[in-house]
């Protein structure tokens, strides 16, 4: 039996790295909600033996239609497909909210379908948390702790749908954030997106850099292996982000370049002293927020 206020049956959309961690935590701390999953069987398969779901539906409307919580875990596009049959399927009473890399185009497609002031409520949301390989193998029930959890909004919380969300994500370690879904998007343009598209270029240009004896790969070390960390990212995984979120990822690629020309420019000068103690400080700041 799930404990009061919590939520009695969950459906995950989508159970690889994030959809399986949440899966992972919301078993540990909402004890007794059945969880249910949609994915490819074979997906599916793999959350199930790892115990983060109780049952595998082979669609969207059989894997709502019992869930007060419904957590959209699909890759953008397929999220806003799978919206109109959510609202057709799931109980009036359910909370749906989604783990999409990008807000402002989901957000706008659920206005559109979730119009019923007495039907499934939505709430835009985005876990800053995450690996480089995907996968339900990669699932932790403790990957969103210490994290960051965007939600799309003004807060605070007014209705008991989203407060209970609220205790959930709290309960496993994140610290919720709200922001309107065209500031989270240029956001995480800056601060995610653009590390990962600097991640993938320098990797074509040490590739294209290597010569036949292997230079200068043979004489990497460890620093470059944790500047390439984030190109191990399959593109499966950033197809529909770079589709939803192009300007913001184009803005800050302009902006890339010109810190880039500045670099190039100052070489030879004293003043690059003040973009590497810039840089260290930002380095120091984030650190002591870990």
């Amino acid at each position: 039996m799930s404990e009061p206020g919590t939520f009695r049956g969950i459906a995950v959309l989508g159970v690889g790295l994030i959809g399986g961690s949440f899966a992972l935590a919301a078993r540990r701390e909402a004890p007794g909600a059945v969880i249910a999953g949609f994915d490819r069987e074979e997906n599916l398969a793999k959350a199930k033996a790892r115990g983060a779901i109780d049952e595998s539906c082979a669609d969207v409307a059989s894997a709502v239609h019992n869930a007060d919580l419904i957590y959209i875990a699909l890759p953008v596009v397929a999220a806003m497909e799978s919206l109109r049959t959510i609202a057709e399927h799931a109980p009036k009473g359910a909370l749906v909210t989604d783990a999409c890399s990008t807000k402002g185009a989901i957000c706008r497609a659920a206005l559109n379908v979730f119009k019923s002031p007495d039907g499934p409520l939505f709430l835009g949301g985005h876990p800053m948390a995450g690996k480089e390989a995907p996968g339900v193998e990669q699932a932790d029930a403790d990957l969103f702790r210490g994290a960051q959890y965007a939600l799309i909004g003004s807060g605070p919380a007014t209705d008991e749908r989203v407060r209970r969300f609220l205790a959930l994500i709290e309960k496993m370690g994140a610290t919720p954030v709200w922001c309107d879904a065209e500031t989270h998007d240029w956001a995480v343009g800056v601060v995610s997106h653009l590390p990962q598209m600097v991640s993938i270029a320098l990797a074509r240009v040490i590739e294209d850099e290597t010569d036949e004896t292997g230079l200068p790969v043979s004489l990497a070390g460890a620093g470059l292996r944790d500047a390439l960390r984030l190109a191990a990212s399959p593109y499966s995984m950033w197809r529909d982000i770079c589709l939803t979120n192009t300007e913001n990822v184009r803005r800050a690629l302009d902006r890339m370049e010109q810190a880039l020309e500045y670099l190039r420019t100052h070489l030879a000068s004293r003043e690059l002293e003040a973009e590497f103690r810039g840089a260290n400080e930002l380095c120091k700041s984030l650190q002591k927020g870990q």
